[in-house]
Formats: structure tokens, C-alpha cells, sequence
């Protein structure tokens, strides 16, 4: 994690602050969901393994969405690229 993000739930919602840049991201239930283990320093694959036990998703799609999360949060610099799973 980036110790110049703020996160905070909101419903079934989180919501990322950049405190340098005064950027917002709002991740919605599942990127909330993987916000949450990645805080919680599981790796990539405990994550993965995670999100396929708690949502109805099809393996391909969970490795897509969490790469593509990953890229958006290291490019918003709300996660430090040394610290990704």
C-alpha cells in the first residue's frame, strides 16, 4: 500500500484517496473485496483463490480483472509497485 492513500467503505463500496494528487477511486464489491486482502498482504494467488470461492466468476476473468486492477491502482499510485502480490 502507497502510505499516501486513504481508504474508507462506503456500503458495499470503497473509496481510495491519493492524498498527494487529491485523486478519488471508488472500487466497487469485488475490487473492494480485493482492496481488502491485498491490505491485508495476501498474495496474488490467495487473492485469486479468494475472489473465485466468494464470487460466481469464471477463472480467466478473475486473473483479467485482477491484473487490470493492479495496473489502475499502481497507475493512481494508491498501491507502491514493490508492494503488489
Amino acid at each position: 500500500m502507497n502510505p499516501d492513500t486513504l481508504a474508507q467503505r462506503v456500503g458495499d463500496e470503497v473509496v481510495l484517496i491519493n492524498l498527494k494528487t487529491d485523486r478519488i477511486f471508488v472500487l466497487n464489491r469485488t475490487g473492494a473485496r480485493l482492496w481488502e486482502l491485498l491490505a491485508a498482504r495476501h498474495t496474488r494467488a490467495e487473492i485469486r483463490e479468494r475472489l473465485l470461492d466468494e464470487f460466481d466468476v469464471a477463472g480467466g476473468q478473475v486473473d483479467a480483472e485482477i491484473e487490470s486492477l493492479l495496473a489502475a491502482l499502481s497507475h493512481e499510485r494508491l498501491i507502491e509497485a514493490e508492494r503488489e502480490p
